[in-house]
């Protein structure tokens, strides 16, 4: 359930399943709560740790001030939905990668927190720093990253993945800076309209204060990780989630029959349909469970000595919490190699809330953006449903074997997308 690692010089314990994970997120949560000073953050960001976690007040304070969860938020949704679904429409009939549409669109619910205004589908330079993005999600778990964690010299050497990772890095700090720059020319100071102009009025307050760490190059780093985490995480799983309904189309047509009945078959889809959705509900939740969209969580750090099942652990140990096997922890899931969304049912047919399910961690360092999240994977999820079925062509089924990274991603595959 737990033992350590000493990689390359970086004294690291692994948690593994449950009540271990339980135990020392939440029950221990002020001593699990740092991020460990990495070379890779401390050459990406010059800081050493994780940047959103310096700026979380400020996210946080917009966050709640845009009003996530209200009608007005739900609404921004639902109006890039419809984008989403006229971009499909345009290649119905087709057997296209529906991973470019889905990404552009749940880019742009976070473009909208961040910048205050969306990107069209047709913007390429958009289009290719989010690629960046995802391809450096993929090169931060790679074996070079791993060796310049451990031997940061290595970052002298002209050649290795982590050069790539660099290089696309280099990249997008540009792009976004520029984005930025645009972004803050109609600021009304104290009258933020996005997160850029939150963090500015930060910064100016804090201008005098020579401790102050808000600066426009941490404001880069920080939309970078904000656009990440909230593009990255929900497009994997709403590209999972449209894979497994293809490849069980029982499945898919027992989510279509509940939202025939709840939401219509031309009703616009809503956050309050979802209590009344029991089955759609487990589906998502099984997706998430299954499929371990970031099966070691983030990294977490020792604020201080602690003991943890008699072993101890000290101050400064990177802790890797293996979510992957929470969601697959025997003394919690029944058959977890099985993807078998009747587990989250009740003997009522009712949604049943899992403990065990932690896909956005746990503790005080739980997902920030977890309703958001949530909110957009069950809205994109029944938006598509509702309105197209899909199957795979000519019964060509995809490599179920993810891609690794810092995220588990499924292989590019095909989809047929056909009007209901």
């Amino acid at each position: 359930k737990i033992f350590s690692l000493d990689l390359g010089g970086i004294s690291t314990v692994v948690l593994n399943g449950y009540d271990v994970v339980k135990e020392c997120l939440v029950h221990q949560s002020e001593i699990f709560a740092d991020r460990p000073c990495l070379p890779l953050f401390k050459k990406m960001t010059k800081m050493g740790v994780s940047i959103q976690t310096k700026y979380l007040r400020t996210f946080r304070l917009h966050f709640n001030h845009t009003g996530v969860g209200r009608t007005c938020f739900t609404f921004k949704i639902l109006k890039e939905i419809m984008k989403m679904k006229d971009g499909v429409n345009r290649i119905i009939f087709g057997v296209f990668v529906l991973l470019g549409l889905i990404t552009n669109a749940v880019s742009n619910i976070t473009n909208l927190i961040i910048f205050g205004e969306r990107f069209t589908y047709e913007d390429t330079d958009f289009q290719h720093m989010i690629e960046l993005f995802s391809e450096n999600v993929e090169l931060a778990a790679s074996a070079s990253v791993f060796l310049y964690n451990a031997f940061p010299w290595i970052g002298l050497l002209p050649f290795g993945k982590h050069q790539q990772l660099f290089r696309n890095a280099a990249v997008v700090y540009d792009f976004l800076s520029r984005l930025i720059e645009k972004a803050s020319l109609n600021r009304k100071p104290q009258l933020p309209q996005h997160f850029v102009d939150a963090y500015l009025d930060e910064m100016d307050q804090g201008k005098n204060d020579p401790s102050s760490t808000f600066s426009k190059e941490n404001l880069i780093f920080s939309v970078g990780e904000l656009i990440i985490a909230g593009t990255e995480t929900t497009t994997n799983v709403l590209r999972w989630a449209i894979l497994f309904m293809a490849l069980y189309p029982n499945i898919q047509g027992q989510v279509q029959k509940e939202i025939d009945l709840i939401m219509g078959p031309n009703g616009k889809p809503s956050w309050d349909h979802k209590c009344k959705m029991p089955y759609t509900e487990a589906v998502l939740h099984e997706v998430l469970r299954f499929c371990n969209i970031v099966p070691l969580g983030i990294f977490h750090a020792t604020s201080e000595d602690a003991v943890v099942r008699g072993y101890s652990i000290p101050k400064g140990t990177t802790v890797i919490t293996n979510l992957y096997s929470v969601h697959f922890d025997e003394k919690y899931w029944r058959d977890p190699e099985i993807f078998y969304p009747e587990r989250f049912l009740d003997s009522n047919g009712y949604f049943s809330k899992k403990e065990a399910l932690v896909p956005f961690s746990l503790g005080r360092r739980h997902c920030l953006g977890e309703q958001l999240a949530r909110m957009e994977m069950f809205l994109f999820f029944t938006a598509l449903l509702q309105r197209f079925h899909l199957h795979f062509p000519h019964e060509l089924v995809p490599d179920l074997k993810p891609r690794l990274g810092m995220t588990l991603q499924p292989q590019p595959f095909l989809i047929c997308v056909e009007r209901r």
